[in-house]
């Protein structure tokens, strides 16, 4: 099997279409038309994660963050990005990524962040596109979800949060005694919807890299709560292996061991 034959596979479920402008899914480097020996799972292809794919004697990478953000004009070794470009290059690892466009797909990153807490009555939270899905006509695109979930104070469902994405500290601002069943969540920096979460009915809104600011400014209205960019986002690695394990159950397939969090908590 060709690595396009993978990568074809997760833009069938997340069109590259949908990524935002900024952004730079698709194939960071390498081949696409060579033949796979084996998928190494991550969010983040590090240097270390690479070199794991080397020993374990995979030549396919795939992440939900881009390796490269910003254009390269020289490769020498000066920077973890350039280090892992040559590393991936001399022993012809192909890296891709699939990254808001995987965050905007139905059934995407947030969609996996309602799943891990028992959320029910699950739909993007700011719906802004159209695209086609498996064998359905269309499908709503967006950004965020918002569902509903049992009855119960904010504190506790962010105690259930904390164990779901294993997360070392939650930050929120508003009253945890607050009676929740509506809940918004965005994997990754969401404060742009914040305003959208009030307006949808939510009393809680879980996402990631917040400003002082967010909290203060609606500490009153919505209960708001920082669970880490990675935290948020580190089971998007299930996605991908369930698009893969789809497309041939049998292949070489697995998460890093290596990968780590590059945010550490005392």
């Amino acid at each position: 099997m060709k690595i396009r034959e993978i990568t074809d596979a997760i833009e069938q479920y997340a069109p590259l279409r949908l990524q935002e402008e900024w952004d730079n899914a698709g194939i960071q480097v390498g081949n696409p038309d060579a033949e796979i020996t084996g998928v190494l799972l991550c969010t983040d292809a590090t240097e270390v994660v690479v070199a794991e794919a080397i020993d374990r004697g995979y030549n396919l990478v795939i992440s939900h963050h881009p390796l490269i953000f910003r254009g390269l004009k020289k490769i020498m070794g000066r920077t973890p990005v350039e280090r892992t470009v040559a590393m991936a290059i001399k022993h012809d690892i192909t890296i891709y990524s699939a990254h808001t466009n995987m965050d905007s797909a139905w059934q995407g990153v947030s969609f996996r962040m309602a799943d891990k807490i028992g959320m029910t009555n699950v739909q993007f939270l700011d719906s802004n596109a159209v695209q086609p899905y498996g064998d359905e006509e269309t499908t709503t695109a967006g950004c965020g979800v918002i569902g509903d979930i049992e009855l119960m104070p904010a504190r506790e469902v962010l105690k259930r949060v904390k164990v779901a994405f294993e997360v070392g500290a939650v930050r929120y601002s508003g009253d945890g005694d607050t009676l929740v069943s509506r809940v918004a969540l965005c994997g990754g920096a969401g404060g742009f919807l914040l305003d959208k979460s009030v307006e949808m009915g939510a009393q809680l809104y879980v996402t990631a890299d917040m400003r002082y600011h967010d909290f203060l400014d609606n500490s009153q209205r919505i209960v708001v709560a920082d669970i880490g960019h990675y935290e948020s986002e580190h089971f998007t690695k299930e996605i991908f292996l369930e698009i893969i394990q789809k497309k041939s159950p049998t292949f070489a397939v697995a998460f890093a061991k290596n990968e780590l969090n590059q945010v550490n908590y005392l």
